[in-house]
């Protein structure tokens, strides 16, 4: 049994040798970083071309928009550099690969998810820093509520895609649900939750949990709501937990890939 010591001490040896890895090419790393931080921003410049028309929307204004980006597209960042293969465990079951993990005395799961680091995401990760310091609230209680987003935003992503790419030990190859979810997930926390009403409002904060992340710049940063903020870190807990056991019973089901390979 690994202590939590142990614990700390093998994710920072994973990341060291993660960004060792990219560092290896850096010019495609620093490439791939900036085009994802650009395309975010071309994202912001048409949210501005359509509240130039509309000054506020259900309540919703340009600067809420910009850091509703800046919490997504910031969360999912830290979260695909530390955690990389959180959206690909679909993959990972499938081709076999789980054989490389289950030959090491590490905990599976946090080793899947810190064995590799997204190039890209990087750029997520700065794009959400820059809109924070462009529109954001800079006295320390602002920086503490970005900084809570930021973490539940990420956890958020890591605990639905978790539970998504955890069906492949259950229903073989899933990386096209898996898939599908990720996507639908991503679009649907970069709207403005206000836009949505009745149904499609219960099933984003219910069955696709992204409301919880699309209404951080409202029930969090811009006017504190205790109650949503109870609800968000109950959610991100749940979503980690279920992802968690879903993983461990899938395990004990899981059929070797005879996959041979070395991971160090």
């Amino acid at each position: 049994m690994q202590t939590p010591l142990g614990t700390i001490r093998f994710l920072l040896t994973c990341w060291k040798v993660n960004l060792a890895s990219s560092m290896e090419y850096r010019m495609s790393f620093f490439l791939l970083a900036g085009m994802m931080f650009i395309n975010n921003f071309m994202w912001l410049f048409f949210w501005s071309l359509f509240f130039d028309r509309f000054q506020v929307v259900n309540g919703w204004n340009l600067s809420d928009v910009m850091m509703l980006w800046a919490v997504g597209a910031g969360g999912f960042g830290w979260a695909n550099m530390l955690f990389g293969n959180f959206h690909r465990i679909a993959a990972v079951v499938s081709s076999g690969q789980l054989d490389v993990y289950l030959s090491q005395p590490k905990p599976v799961l946090l080793h899947v998810l810190a064995s590799r680091m997204s190039l890209t995401a990087a750029g997520d990760f700065l794009f959400g820093l820059a809109v924070y310091a462009w529109v954001g609230d800079h006295t320390l209680l602002g920086a503490v509520q970005f900084g809570l987003g930021l973490l539940i935003s990420g956890l958020i992503f890591m605990g639905v895609m978790i539970i998504a790419g955890s069906c492949a030990f259950f229903f073989g190859n899933a990386e096209g649900i898996a898939g599908q979810v990720f996507n639908s997930f991503v679009a649907l926390s970069t709207y403005p939750s206000g836009i949505f009403r009745g149904a499609a409002k219960l099933l984003l904060f219910t069955i696709v949990p992204a409301g919880f992340i699309s209404y951080l710049p409202i029930g969090l940063m811009r006017d504190f709501d205790p109650v949503f903020f109870c609800q968000a870190i109950a959610m991100t807990i749940g979503l980690l937990a279920a992802g968690t056991a879903l993983f461990r019973i899938g395990l004990k089901r899981y059929t070797s890939g005879n996959a041979i390979a070395m991971r160090g």
